[in-house]
């Protein structure tokens, strides 16, 4: 819901859906996310689904509730209990169908469809199970098509239900073989952010859901609005994923700044490029600096010149070469787009392709195997239908990406000099061999 209001506010739709802007760059793309209904009215592409029906309530009887077409709303009436087999195999595969055909409906009126867009979180049952059956099912219908996803993971300081971990890992098994860009957010990173740089004294889930809000329209600003640089769904996997397996990513937005001290600080595109990489603004907790990047995405927004953010990242990597792989060169891709958001005249958001982010795998993995040698809680899930192996295939799966990121963090350049300097050396004796075989 905070997704869809930041973005209508940033293309001047009103909450009735007739656009209330001031500029053509607003419309110049605005099919993007809406439709054109009769009368001038944008109605957004979206697709609102959960397993019981008050969110879907409360959404419908929000200031945006009118924006939304009826059809959009899909629910069940049972909810999922916080159990990823209710929302994967029971409850879930009920309603699949019913959401099938918006979403074939909605995917049917694109001129050209390059994607979708997710955002589920995985802590609970909807998101998680009925989440990655959602991706599944399209996979199936559109597997040449982009599936990104805005994945809010459980973390241990901010834990809503006992179970957290199963619905986790569980999800993250779907995530990894599914999914071609996954954005992972978490709620203790983002409750960090509020304490820490925003100096919020009990921060609420608005407060949350606006920073993600912020940082997702940052991710999609290359679609919605004409840039300096084009950059697409499509592009941005290209670009920031080197092994199809490793597709996570942190992000980041700036600026971040406390009420009180706003009227102290300078917006300028060095100020920006140094908070975007501060590990402290990272809406995923865990640190970059025990990792190493393999890609980074900039995304500027405002009147600034491209010259100046492109010295500006040099300088950051070539600062802090030794958190950069070197065996990716060039590894920082940007693009700048002249509108910022609303309230501000310059802004950045933070993509980055970090091994780093083994560490939250590594913590809910850990949460996982204490509950699961123990059995504690299996037979709410073996109830639907599932089988134990499944838990370990998810386990193992876990375990083998925490490896290959660890694998590629540890990884140096110097190692193709080695295989090319072998391969040179078979060449080699192969001649020898050859003309060897010749002269008998």
């Amino acid at each position: 819901m905070r997704f869809w209001e930041v973005i209508s506010d940033e293309h001047g739709i009103g909450n009735n859906g007739n656009y209330q802007g001031d500029s053509d760059i607003q419309l110049e793309r605005i099919n993007v996310y809406f439709n054109e209904a009769h009368s001038h009215k944008y109605v957004p592409r979206a697709v609102l689904v959960d397993l019981e029906p008050g969110t879907m309530d409360s959404l419908r009887s929000s200031s945006i509730g009118p924006l939304f077409r009826p059809d959009s709303f899909i629910h069940g009436n049972s909810g999922a209990g916080n159990n990823w087999a209710k929302g994967h195999y029971t409850e879930g595969a009920e309603l699949i169908e019913s959401v099938m055909d918006v979403v074939r409906a909605e995917s049917e009126s694109c001129d050209c469809l390059q994607g979708f867009q997710l955002a589920h979180s995985l802590g609970g049952g909807t998101g998680s199970g009925m989440g990655t059956l959602l991706i599944n099912k399209i996979r199936e219908e559109y597997p040449d098509r982009i599936m990104n996803t805005f994945s809010i993971l459980p973390s241990p300081k901010v834990s809503d239900t006992v179970v957290e971990p199963y619905n986790a890992i569980l999800s993250m098994h779907q995530l990894i073989e599914n999914t071609d860009e996954t954005f992972c957010i978490d709620n203790e990173a983002l409750y960090d952010i509020c304490f820490r740089t925003l100096k919020m004294t009990n921060p609420t889930y608005g407060d949350l859901n606006h920073l993600v809000s912020m940082t997702m329209s940052g991710v999609t600003t290359s679609l919605r609005f004409p840039g300096q640089l084009n950059a697409d769904l499509r592009k941005l996997a290209v670009n920031m994923v080197p092994f199809p397996r490793l597709h996570f990513f942190m992000t980041g937005f700036a600026p971040l700044t406390s009420r009180r001290s706003q009227q102290y600080r300078a917006l300028t595109v060095p100020e920006l490029t140094q908070q975007m990489f501060d590990a402290k603004t990272m809406m995923t907790a865990c640190d970059p600096h025990h990792g190493r990047y393999l890609t980074v995405a900039g995304i500027f927004r405002g009147q600034m010149s491209t010259k100046e953010v492109d010295e500006q990242m040099l300088a950051v990597q070539s600062k802090n070469s030794a958190y950069f792989v070197e065996w990716i060169p060039h590894n920082v891709k940007v693009a700048v787009c002249d509108i910022p958001p609303r309230g501000l005249k310059l802004s950045s958001t933070f993509i980055g392709n970090n091994t780093a982010i083994q560490e939250i795998f590594r913590r809910i993995a850990e949460q996982f195997s204490a509950m699961f040698r123990r059995k504690a809680f299996l037979h709410w899930y073996t109830g639907e239908g599932m089988d134990e192996m499944e838990f370990t295939e998810a386990e193992c799966n876990t375990h083998d990406l925490i490896a290959e990121y660890q694998q590629y963090q540890e990884a140096t350049a110097d190692i193709d000099e080695y295989f090319e300097e072998e391969e040179e050396v078979s060449e080699e004796t192969r001649v020898t061999e050859t003309t060897g075989k010749v002269a008998e």
